[in-house]
């Protein structure tokens, strides 16, 4: 299914480079990531290669595995949430095949997702949010 051979998540799409896999249905494969930010870490991508989850059609098959996975998280490994976190574009990093970094949370563990924040400006946020509602009618 995959159909980008030197992509390294095609190939374990295909079964063709090594894995820790967690979940696979027949769009989707969910693996250990090799360079864990956290035990457990999860990387979920779908078999076929595309760049964007959304826009390629395939991000609720996706995002149903990462439901899957993180209920495992809670059920099996005890994790107090999860973080999700999914990068499109030229920010994608190092392999250009659409993922999700799912990582398991435990309240004492020492992993930091933390965004800078300002407060929002009113005059700002109307104009987005009216620029955002007409975006998505």
């Amino acid at each position: 299914m995959a159909d980008a051979p030197d992509c390294e998540f095609c190939r374990i799409a295909t079964g063709d480079a090594d894995a820790y896999r967690v979940y696979e249905d027949e769009t989707t494969v969910a693996f250990l990531d090799a360079n864990p930010a956290v035990e457990a870490h999860v990387l979920v991508a779908p078999k076929r290669h595309v760049e964007d989850v959304f826009t390629t059609g395939v991000s609720e098959a996706v995002f149903a595995t990462v439901d899957a996975v993180a209920e495992a998280f809670r059920a099996d490994l005890g994790a107090d949430g999860f973080s999700v976190v999914h990068t499109t574009g030229p920010l994608i990093g190092t392999v250009d095949h659409a993922h999700v970094h799912l990582l398991p949370r435990w309240e004492d563990d020492d992993l930091s997702l933390a965004l800078p924040r300002k407060p929002l400006d009113e005059d700002r946020a109307e104009l987005l949010a009216e620029r955002l509602r007409k975006s998505t009618a």
